[in-house]
């Protein structure tokens, strides 16, 4: 066995979409996620986790590299991965002698649509993958008349991509996240069903010679939130929270309710369930998986959302918006040497995990990277990790602290909440709190403005 076997390998469950309180080890009753509950009570929950960007693929490109999106390139789906900055698959690969598989979407460059027959086009191996399935985002699968990638040559092999095909085509024509019957696909072909079967077949199948990473990025619960009706039946007549109210006064005039129609939303807010109900069965068998292969306890496990959804919050649905439920995410890590059962309230960022990732492989500190190893909350020597977060998009940035938060909205208001004593963002007291809109801003700027923490 190759020396470099000791280190330990990592495996990343990503799914897209995701809030952060739609989790039973979150508090939420009504959901089911046992999968992911135990992997919660092995490792560290973080509270107060947010994203670089609530949109897809900045979000990722974050990730990817360890810095803010905006230092990249636009700050929207059209931001794609330069060639000129490394990423931690390139650093796990060659500094630790890393396998680096992916099995999903991985959404590094948008624009670019055709992901090749078994996932593995040429442009994968330069990001640092070495065994790549890249998938095809939902409607990225559903769209096109012909496949675009493994899924869906696989739903045509299986005679079922013409099917899948017409449905998509259906939801695009109306709203995507209203548009939300159970999906036409029978549960043993739905994506995320799809992805964590071979996500499972890769972990059972790859030598041991070499530590691995693998990258499971699941496509749901993003919308169209289209569950198999073997899951939409567990919550067909479920109990849902009420959302936050629509209040548009003094908010943006660009955030216009999707609906405020309390069925609807009940409607959408089931099939959201269920849909990520599904993502917790996948992430069961992929566990299963790595416990039948032996190495769970040479293994660390993280979870975690690229961003969140409003699922009908302020009348809203998806993402692209400053408010809790489209920034705030998910983050769970577990795995050897770490303390169990622990949960932390430390703001953090999503970019984070790439420099800690980075160090439980026991590899020095990746050059140029301004994210910061979340190891020291971890390994409990810290219980502080950021003073404030800072999320952006091309309409927006935003910094949030542990009371307030600041939005600069480009051509609009500015927004300013303070979230203890408002936590639903009801009451913008910009105007009447200028003082701390004027601080926060100038924080705000000095984050944007350069990396001054690039270690």
């Amino acid at each position: 066995m190759n020396d470099d076997a000791r280190r330990p390998n990592i495996l990343f469950i990503m799914d897209d979409q995701h809030r952060f309180d739609w989790l039973g080890c979150a508090g939420t009753e009504f959901l089911h996620t046992p999968n992911i509950d135990r992997l919660a009570a092995r490792g560290t929950r973080f509270t107060n986790c947010f994203t670089n960007s609530p949109v897809c693929s900045p979000a990722r490109v974050s990730l990817a590299t360890g810095m803010m999106p905006h230092r990249l390139g636009p700050v929207g789906n059209s931001v794609y991965l330069p060639r000129d900055v490394p990423t931690h698959y390139q650093y796990l690969r060659d500094e630790g002698m890393y396998r680096v598989g992916c099995c999903g979407k991985l959404d590094l460059v948008k624009t670019d649509g055709y992901n090749g027959k078994h996932g593995d086009r040429p442009r994968l191996f330069r990001w640092g993958f070495t065994h790549p399935i890249e998938c095809e985002g939902k409607m990225h699968a559903g769209n096109h008349p012909e496949p675009r990638g493994p899924y869906g040559f696989w739903l045509r092999e299986q005679g079922l991509y013409d099917s899948f095909h017409a449905d998509y085509v259906s939801r695009s024509a109306n709203d995507y996240a209203l548009s939300c019957h159970d999906s036409v696909l029978p549960k043993d072909a739905f994506e995320d069903t799809y992805i964590g079967r071979r996500s499972a077949e890769w972990i059972r199948d790859i030598p041991d010679d070499f530590p691995w990473y693998m990258f499971v990025s699941f496509v749901g619960p993003h919308d169209p939130f289209d569950p198999p009706s073997e899951y939409a039946d567990r919550y067909r007549d479920a109990d849902m929270p009420v959302p936050i109210p629509h209040c548009p006064e003094n908010k943006p005039a660009r955030y216009r309710a999707r609906t405020t129609d309390p069925d609807k939303i009940t409607e959408t807010r089931r099939q959201y369930a269920g849909s990520i109900t599904a993502i917790d069965d996948a992430v069961g068998e992929i566990m299963a998986a790595l416990e039948a292969r032996g190495e769970l306890a040479n293994t660390y496990v993280v979870f975690a959302s690229d961003h969140g959804e409003m699922a009908g919050d302020h009348g809203l649905y998806t993402k692209s918006v400053p408010y809790e439920a489209a920034i705030h995410v998910p983050l769970i890590i577990a795995g050897p040497g770490l303390p169990e059962g622990k949960a932390s309230d430390a703001l953090v960022e999503l970019m984070d995990v790439n420099p800690t990732l980075v160090e439980l492989a026991g590899l020095p500190a990746q050059e140029g990277v301004e994210a910061r190893s979340l190891v020291p909350v971890l390994q409990g020597n810290e219980s502080e990790h950021r003073d404030s977060i800072v999320t952006t998009i091309r309409s927006f940035e935003c910094i949030r602290t542990e009371r307030y938060k600041y939005v600069n909205n480009h051509g609009d208001i500015r927004e300013l909440y303070d979230l203890q004593e408002d936590p639903g963002e009801l009451r913008n007291i910009c105007a009447e709190s200028p003082d701390i809109a004027r601080d926060l801003g100038m924080k705000l700027a000095q984050r944007l403005a350069a990396p001054n923490d690039v270690h």
